[in-house]
């Protein structure tokens, strides 16, 4: 039985070869997508997972009842790690501080080449009880000790080879930021893809005193975002327990009028990766609605591929009416013939399926590229994802076949024997409209989410910040010594190209700032927002373009002397003429500072991304702040290879300057890119999977304009005999499907405009939904439609109606 089941099987498929390979093309399409994002969402979800007390884990933070974002704040005052282990003696040996080093060099000096300029949050001081938390395999070394005492150091496996090469580097010694030695005390496995803590060098907490940190260690009023704090919490205490027993803590340690506004609330270790308030070593952050979108759209293609496979199923189905009703008078039951018709679509699903996994595997490293993710942590041998292919699979069978073989199984045999059956009834024709009505909504859903992501990463990418963005190469400026900056300065200045160059701490627009308080001229309080610093000399208004509208550019200084105050500030203080706050003095970090006069008020400019509204921002001298060097290029002048070369010299004069130090530039653009990252990847993702569903919607519907070209063979011939034209009879194909295409715009357009109104939500700075969005989505899928169908609907309309009209 089960060999004439697949006699018969293949000899249908090989019958109906053009819709077996649309069928197989569609499903194997839609396979690999859900595939792949099976892939990435488990990627997403498994983040922080390696841990044995993961569940149990959590990060404290804190934010200020008085902002005006949900943001999130990572860093802990310094003195908040003993209060904790004193207020909280539960968890004394299960709460540690881990202090990140952005960007720290590390140098090695029995090697050639010493220098290494680490990248992110990749070095931090930690306790001897961070490995009490936090699960790392050890190569060298032990938890216990390995950083117990002051001037010890562990390493990746990954860090060490690169430092030392094949050397054993246990007893070996580095030296961070030129500052201090640390001897290697052990060696772990390199953290995985999947960690939120990536930590390669782990120095020991007790050495951070002397090392320097930001902030004072009785400072409760000074917060650095890498001093992080991370406590396991036994069984029986809850993280909302906890954050109820935070309000006097806060209130116990902190001054009064702080502890009003000041709130800390523990975050689970396991949401880090996918919290976006707040950011993560790792550097990276997938919101938990991107999951979900990944997930809902996975399945609608994979639906897509499935009504493809029942609107033509059932088709088709009148040509096997009479195969059904001689199984029926043979004693087919009709749970056989149901069996035997699932067993096709399983065939084809398992071909589809062997496909798929041939295209995930070829498109790996493009996917993996598209969603930032490291290919090798993508695993298609894994017995997961092999048990979800399988499921996979199992569904599309029963989603795919179960209609069609139910309709086939149900033809009364009589009527399939005198082959008085139907072309097309009622209720199948009703269905093939929803379906192709359902798919096509999905198209579109996609399209428009596309082309408005689009057109928002246009704006941010295009928007005026306040400052010219373009021809600006910045380079970092380490601790510096008397006279370095200048010696740097007069180099720079003199080579051909450079138009100005300034000092500051940042570029205009950083995700890392300096925030104070400030208190104007004689009030008794400070103000209830907090203003952004930037330090800056004396050329960073020309350099970086800013406008001065009123008042004039501050003195040089070295320290602060004079102040320069943005238009948001203004309209803070309820002042409406930028020039009323000029003469006006300020006591930046509050009260009890010195008082320093306003001199000049500048347009404003975006102080962080165009995810935040701009705020209150201070510019003035401190040269000790400054981190950073904007160099202005003169563009049009030589083009690439005169910009390379003029990068060459000014990385010689930098080496010169500071030689003990690691040389690193960005042009100021890519650097404004980087905090686009996770729109551009949601933005690629919609272009990718919106193509594919137009893709499979369209095998589908030009297997139905197939069958029915076929079907209505006569009727053309008779139509062309009464004399219809060519395109009277395209027209014919074309009316009803691009009927149904307009009916899915009316659907989707609504359904898109809610999520993509949402989404847009996250940006104070925004495109507005425009109404051409949805006529070009209905001109696109109305072409596209017509494009189809007229393929086929022209080959029926050029036939010669003697022989469609032949008699058999």
């Amino acid at each position: 039985m089960l060999r004439n089941y697949f006699t018969i099987t293949f000899r249908a498929l090989k019958r109906s070869w053009n819709y077996t390979i649309i069928n197989v093309a569609g499903l194997t399409f839609a396979l690999a997508c859900c595939l792949m994002l099976f892939l990435a969402i488990r990627y997403e979800l498994s983040y922080d997972r390696h841990h044995a007390k993961a569940d149990h884990i959590y990060r404290l933070t804190s934010y200020s009842k008085d902002s005006e974002d949900d943001g999130r704040n990572t860093g802990v005052p310094l003195p908040g790690l003993a209060a904790l282990r004193t207020d909280f003696p539960e968890i004394k040996n299960q709460v540690t501080m881990a202090y990140e080093l952005y960007g720290a060099l590390i140098r090695v000096n029995d090697k050639k080449a010493n220098k290494f300029q680490e990248e992110g949050g990749v070095v931090a001081f930690v306790e001897p009880e961070y490995f009490r938390l936090f699960d790392y395999q050890w190569k060298e070394g032990k938890p216990q000790t390995a950083v117990n005492n002051p001037n010890t150091a562990v390493l990746s496996e990954r860090a060490a080879h690169k430092y030392f090469g094949n050397v054993d580097p246990v007893g070996k010694s580095i030296r961070v930021e030129n500052k201090m030695d640390f001897v290697v005390t052990g060696v772990v496995e390199n953290p995985p893809a999947t960690s939120s803590l990536p930590f390669e060098v782990l120095l020991s907490f007790a050495s951070l005193k002397q090392y320097g940190a930001n902030g004072g260690w009785d400072d409760w009023g000074s917060t650095y975002s890498g001093a992080q704090i991370y406590m396991a919490l036994p069984e029986n205490l809850t993280a909302t327990q906890v954050d109820k027993r935070l309000i006097p803590f806060v209130q116990k340690h902190m001054e009064a009028e702080q502890a009003k506004k000041f709130v800390f609330e523990l975050q689970p270790l396991t949401n880090i990766h996918t919290d976006t308030r707040t950011g993560n070593s790792a550097g990276r952050t997938v919101s938990k609605q991107m999951i979900w979108a990944m997930a809902l759209i996975g399945l609608f293609i994979l639906i897509t591929a499935c009504v493809n496979f029942i609107n033509l199923a059932t088709a088709q189905a009148i040509r096997r009416a009479k195969e059904v009703g001689v199984r029926k008078v043979m004693g087919s039951s009709r749970m056989q013939l149901v069996r035997q018709f699932l067993g096709e679509t399983g065939l084809l699903t398992t071909l589809a399926v062997s496909l798929a996994f041939l295209l995930a595997y070829l498109s790996m490293p493009y996917v993996a590229g598209l969603l930032d993710i490291k290919a090798d942590a993508l695993v298609l041998s894994d017995p997961t994802v092999i048990g979800f292919v399988l499921i996979l699979a199992l569904v599309t069978t029963v989603l795919a076949g179960f209609y069609p073989a139910m309709v086939l199984s149900g033809y009364q045999p009589i009527l399939a024997l005198k082959g008085k059956m139907k072309m097309t009834g009622g209720k199948q024709l009703t269905l093939r409209r929803g379906l192709i009505v359902f798919q096509f909504a999905i198209s579109q859903m996609l399209i428009i989410g596309t082309i408005i992501a689009y057109n928002q990463m246009t704006y941010v990418r295009t928007a005026d910040l306040g400052y010219n963005k373009e021809a600006v190469l910045t380079v970092n400026i380490p601790e510096q010594k008397p006279g370095q900056l200048e010696t740097l300065r007069n180099k720079i200045a003199a080579l051909p190209n450079v138009k100005s160059l300034s000092y500051g701490i940042s570029i205009p627009s950083s995700d890392g700032n300096w925030w104070s308080g400030v208190r104007v001229d004689n009030a008794d309080k400070d103000e209830d927002f907090g203003i952004v610093m930037r330090f800056a000399d004396t050329s960073y208004i020309n350099t970086y373009g800013l406008k001065l509208i009123a008042g004039r550019m501050y003195m040089p200084g070295d320290t602060m002397r004079e102040l320069i105050v943005n238009e948001s500030l203004i309209k803070k203080l309820g002042l409406r003429n930028p020039n009323q706050i000029i003469g006006k003095y300020l006591a930046i970090g509050g009260g009890g500072n010195t008082k320093r006069p306003v001199v000049g008020v500048v347009k404003d400019f975006n102080t962080f991304s165009l995810h935040e509204e701009t705020n209150p921002c201070v510019l003035t001298t401190r040269r000790s702040a400054y981190h950073s060097l904007g160099i202005k290029l003169a563009t049009q002048q030589g083009g690439t290879q005169s910009i390379s070369r003029l990068i060459s010299e000014v990385e010689k004069n930098w080496n010169a300057t500071f030689p003990d130090f690691a040389f690193k530039y960005e042009f100021l653009d890519q650097r404004l890119d980087n905090f686009y990252k996770n729109e551009e990847r949601m933005y690629s993702l919609f272009r990718l999977l919106a193509g594919i569903a137009i893709f499979i919607g369209c095998l589908g519907l030009y297997g139905v304009v197939t069958f029915m070209a076929e079907s209505k063979t006569k009727e053309v011939g008779i139509r062309k005999v009464l004399g219809a034209s060519v395109g009277q009879i395209v027209g014919l194909f074309s009316f009803e499907f691009v009927r149904l295409v307009l009916v899915a715009l009316v659907i989707a357009s609504p359904v898109a405009w809610y999520v993509m109104t949402n989404w847009l939500k996250d940006f104070p700075y925004k495109v507005d939904i425009e109404w051409w969005v949805f006529v070009v989505t209905a001109l696109l899928v109305v072409s596209v439609t017509i494009l189809t169908v007229s393929f086929q609907s022209i080959k029926a309309a050029l036939m010669n109606p003697v022989k469609s009209l032949k008699s058999e």
